[in-house]
């Protein structure tokens, strides 16, 4: 009686007797996909639940400057296997700032809807390496290396890039960056040598994005809610249902993510370490 009782909870808390459901997933923050931090895995599982409570129109909210190639590449896939296998509707909403690898991830929607001055662009990929050489010397700590290969420390805090070193990270950085190309020209049907005119890491207002095709509308998270309700062709008002991933206990007690805690105390030198990034260099 209980589990009937809880079922039927189930269906009126999330709208399952109508077909006007939009599911809200929200991606905040920096995008990364480890065991501390596992972004992107979280995003996969919220699309899991749109699926099993099946939603077929969401709303991703985006407010991210970016993050790691993998992370933002492992939720772009997982939206585009939402559309095609599970014939998910979606429509990207743009935040406050949904820059480099959160625009990757929202070109992948069938439409995006951005405020005004949203700040979005920085279309690119960085690698950065703080060299601590000159550091270590006065402090008295030097070091000592063996190694398998010539380039296995090529990202060496205790040294400087050779010309040769260069060279490698360079194309690591080119294969990439014709992969974030490629994904924008495709979705926003775009040509590439345009896309290129303007995917030189500079970032605009979302006004701007529009004019350069990489927005369909200027408008709000409502307005977000309001297309997506009439891609899916709904006749009454949409039930939005918040999918986002729950937050962790250090953020409902903070009100912030644990990257913003550790990027506001200065403690985030750690995940700098993480060498490609789609994202803008703070």
């Amino acid at each position: 009686m209980i589990k009937k009782i809880k079922a039927g909870y189930e269906k009126i808390k999330y709208g399952l007797l109508s077909d006007n459901r939009v599911g809200i997933i929200k991606i905040e923050g920096i995008i990364l996909d480890t065991g501390t931090f596992p972004v992107a895995s979280k995003i996969i599982e919220s699309f899991k639940t749109a699926k099993k409570l099946g939603v077929k129109n969401i709303v991703l909210r985006i407010n991210s400057p970016g993050g790691t190639v993998g992370a933002s590449q492992e939720i772009y896939r997982e939206i585009k296997r939402a559309q095609e296998q599970d014939k998910v509707k979606i429509t990207a909403s743009l935040g406050d700032l949904a820059a480099s690898g959160g625009l990757y991830v929202a070109v992948a929607a069938d439409k995006i809807v951005s405020n005004p001055g949203t700040v979005t662009g920085s279309i690119g990929v960085i690698i950065k390496i703080n060299v601590l050489k000159t550091l270590y010397k006065k402090i008295g700590i030097d070091n000592q290396i063996v190694k398998s290969g010539q380039y296995k420390d090529i990202l060496s805090q205790t040294k400087y890039l050779s010309r040769e070193e260069k060279e490698i990270l360079q194309g690591l950085i080119d294969s990439t960056y014709e992969q974030f190309i490629s994904e924008i020209s495709r979705n926003r049907k775009i040509d590439r040598e345009e896309v290129k005119k303007f995917a030189d890491g500079r970032i605009f207002s979302g006004t701007r994005a529009k004019e350069l095709g990489l927005v369909d509308e200027i408008g709000s998270m409502s307005d977000a809610v309001d297309l997506a309700a009439k891609l899916a062709k709904m006749k009454e008002k949409p039930i939005t249902i918040d999918l986002s991933p729950k937050k962790t206990f250090l953020q409902k007690v903070t009100g912030g993510s644990v990257m913003e805690i550790l990027e506001n105390a200065g403690l985030n030198a750690f995940y700098k370490r993480v060498p490609l990034w789609l994202m803008p260099d703070f």
